[in-house]
C-alpha cells in the first residue's frame, strides 16, 4: 500500500543550525469551534484504534507537513493525515523527503474561512504530492457543495468517489467508510460489518454489557433463591 515518493523532486537543501528553520506552528486555530474540534479529535481517536495493531501506520492532525526541502515556505497542515509503511512514532513536523514518501489518505474539515482553499490551492498540492485519497467534511453543513465529499488519485487528478447505497464514501487507501448521521460523521469498517469506535467508546460499550450481564445474574439469581424458598417451604 506504501507508495514511495520521488525524492528527485525536491530541491537540495544545506543542513541548517536554525531549529526554527522548519516552524512545528503556523499560529493557524486547528478547528473553527467546538463541535467542529470535537468532531475532529473524535475521527483522528477512531483511526488511531482501528489501526492500533499494525505497527506501521502513521496518524496525526494539524501537524505541519513541510513538502520541499529547503523551503520552509512550502508547508500544508492537514487536519487528518495517515500514512502507511512508516514508523508511528510522535512528530513536531512531518518532513516528507525524511519519510520517504507522502502520506496515502488526508481529510479537511472544512468551515467558512477554508472551504474555497480546501477545494481550490490544498487540493492542487495534495494531488501534486500523489496523495492517494482525499476526503472533505463540513460539519456545520454550510460551505461545501455536499457535508461530505471524497476524492481519489487517477493519473494524478482527483475523481470524485460516489456514494455507496447508504450515501456513505469508501476510501480504498483505508479500506474504510465514511458515513453521515444527521450530520455527524461516522466510519464504518465494511471487513468486519461494524462501526468503528474509539478506545473510550469501546471500553464503555465493554462496561455497558458487564453491567447488563451483572443485573441478568442478580436477576437470576434472585429467582433461584425464590424457588428455593418455595421449595423448602412446601417440604
Amino acid at each position: 500500500m506504501a507508495r514511495p515518493y520521488a525524492k528527485d523532486t525536491f530541491i537540495p537543501y544545506a543542513p541548517t543550525h536554525d531549529a526554527n528553520f522548519y516552524p512545528e506552528t503556523d499560529g493557524e486555530p486547528m478547528a473553527a469551534s467546538d463541535y467542529h474540534r470535537r468532531l475532529l479529535m473524535w475521527v483522528l481517536q477512531a483511526l488511531e484504534a482501528h489501526f492500533a495493531q499494525k505497527p506501521d501506520v502513521y496518524i496525526s492532525g494539524d501537524i505541519l507537513m513541510y513538502y520541499r526541502q529547503g523551503d520552509p515556505r512550502k508547508s500544508i497542515a492537514p487536519d487528518v493525515l495517515v500514512c502507511f509503511g512508516i514508523n508511528p512514532k510522535l512528530r513536531r513536523t512531518y518532513k516528507i523527503w525524511e519519510e520517504g514518501k507522502a502520506p496515502d489518505f488526508v481529510m479537511e474539515f472544512s468551515s467558512e474561512s477554508t472551504y474555497r482553499k480546501d477545494l481550490g490551492e490544498k487540493m492542487e498540492i495534495y494531488a501534486a504530492l500523489k496523495i492517494q485519497d482525499y476526503f472533505l467534511y463540513d460539519a456545520e453543513g454550510l460551505y461545501l457543495p455536499s457535508p461530505l465529499m471524497g476524492f481519489t488519485l487517477m493519473n494524478g487528478n482527483y475523481v470524485a468517489i460516489s456514494p455507496d447505497e447508504h450515501g456513505g464514501l469508501h476510501s480504498a487507501v483505508l479500506d474504510l467508510d465514511f458515513r453521515l448521521q444527521g450530520l455527524e460523521i461516522k466510519i464504518y469498517d465494511p471487513m468486519a460489518n461494524e462501526w468503528v469506535q474509539t478506545l473510550a467508546e469501546t471500553a464503555e460499550a465493554r462496561a455497558e454489557t458487564a453491567e447488563a450481564r451483572a443485573e441478568t445474574a442478580e436477576v437470576e439469581a434472585a429467582q433461584l433463591r425464590e424457588e428455593l424458598a418455595r421449595l423448602k417451604a412446601r417440604s
